[in-house]
């Protein structure tokens, strides 16, 4: 598939009444796996990309960004959507400007989130969010092929739990023009079937808490669009790996190979 139609397919994902699930490879690697799996489309983590530059989440830059976004693109025939947190700048011309750049790399979408950066002040003002987002939409309507934008609320993720405030603030994101509207945090059903239900954009569902009472055909039912998993995977291999050189490190043994996969089946993997 080239990477033209793959933008194009992007979006059909969206306006199609079925969701699909959006997994979060790190590296290409990871990539090749996923791309393996029947999946109709991939995502960047931040975590993850972070993690694989060893970095903490948010400490990486711009420029490792587009690398990872260029590198990503390039080993899948999948649409990619880039996590660019808030967009690598504060001000409304620095999100356009980091929209022209991580097009160019080959990716379908992506999304700008209105967290600041900063813990002490962690969500962006109103007036800034909107025009953060106008800005992108502006710079998307530029661009030579259909590219799809995210806007993320994180007022769930920081501590400001108003399912209210967050509603008003993606139809705000909506009449900016975002293609797709994204709460992460948010995780009771009702509050998430609320939010598909006062909005009139595709939906995104972030799946990163263990044992939820629901799974996609819940979702499905409330008319979520599409359903990604964050840095869950990525936390999961480098939490194993962790406890497994540690075990190593501290107790001597060798427990942690009774879970290794057969080397000969993971290389089936990568075949090609």
């Amino acid at each position: 598939m080239s990477t033209e139609k793959a933008v194009g397919e992007f979006r059909k994902l969206h306006d199609s009444p079925e969701l699909f699930v959006m997994p979060n490879p790190w590296d290409i690697g990871t990539v090749k796996i996923f791309s393996q799996c029947g999946f109709k489309a991939l995502a960047t983590t931040s975590g993850g990309m972070a993690y694989s530059l060893g970095k903490r989440d948010g400490f990486a830059t711009k420029e490792d960004a587009l690398r990872h976004c260029t590198e990503l693109a390039s080993a899948t025939e999948l649409p990619l959507s880039a996590d660019l947190e808030k967009g690598f700048g504060d001000c409304p011309e620095e999100v356009a400007d980091m929209i022209t750049a991580v097009a160019a790399t080959g990716v379908a979408g992506c999304s700008i989130e209105d967290y600041s950066g900063n813990p002490e002040s962690a969500i962006f003002d109103s007036g800034l969010a909107i025009e953060r987002i106008q800005a992108a939409h502006e710079a998307c309507s530029t661009l030579a092929d259909d590219f799809v934008l995210t806007a993320r609320c994180e007022k769930f993720v920081w501590n400001e739990p108003d399912l209210d405030a967050v509603i008003e603030r993606l139809q705000a994101f909506e009449r900016a023009g975002a293609d797709v509207l994204f709460a992460p945090g948010i995780e009771e059903l009702e509050d998430i079937k609320t939010l598909v239900n006062e909005l009139n954009k595709p939906v995104s569902v972030l799946m990163s808490t263990a044992n939820l009472p629901y799974g996609l055909s819940e979702l499905q039912a409330i008319g979520v669009s599409r359903v990604s998993i964050g840095s869950s995977i990525a936390q999961l291999i480098y939490g194993n790996a962790i406890n497994a050189i540690r075990e190593l490190a501290e107790s001597g043994t060798f427990d942690f190979l009774n879970d290794v996969m057969d080397y000969e089946e993971l290389e089936g993997w990568f075949v090609g």
